[in-house]
């Protein structure tokens, strides 16, 4: 990969978005079954095909932001690498819980905003947003604050993540 040592943690977010991205090659081959009608893919997804599309989209996405990330060559701290491949996918999930589950899918008729499943889905949720958010926030005000700072390195703490002088 490289010898730098400020971004070779950084290993973590390839590893994430190749990831991520074979997931969404499973997700593709498994929209063609759906819309050929194989059973057993129409009784794994019994909700919309939509939101498996929506899944395998937002597998794309997230690997192309993972990758641009990646491709700024900035050091980041563990926590934040960490919460982008984490975030990235929780949050690309839950399309694939609502087409699993369609009882929690408000787009269903199906749809029962009640009861023990609900709640931890919505745990799952909101846990997914803030993760997915302070990884990619972080990520990008670090990157823009490298970017401002002209041809200086910025060095970080590989532990913590903080500048050290």
């Amino acid at each position: 990969m490289t010898n730098d040592q400020s971004h070779a943690g950084n290993v973590i977010l390839i590893r994430g978005a190749c990831l991520w991205i074979l997931m969404a090659l499973v997700l593709a081959w498994s929209l063609v079954g759906l819309y050929n009608q194989i059973g057993f893919l129409e009784s794994l997804f019994p909700g919309k095909s939509s939101r498996v599309l929506q899944a395998h989209i937002d597998f794309l996405l997230m690997s192309a932001l993972i990758l641009g990330i990646y491709a700024a060559r900035v050091g980041l701290p563990w926590h934040v690498r960490w919460a982008m491949v984490i975030g990235a996918f929780t949050n690309s999930s839950l399309f694939l819980l609502y087409a699993i589950f369609p009882i929690l899918d408000p787009a269903t008729e199906n749809y029962t905003p009640s009861g023990t499943g609900f709640t931890l889905f919505n745990i799952y949720l909101y846990a997914s947003l803030l993760l997915t958010s302070y990884g990619f926030g972080k990520a990008a005000v670090l990157v823009l604050k490298h970017s401002l700072n002209g041809d200086e390195q910025l060095k970080n703490c590989k532990r913590c993540g903080r500048q050290l002088n």
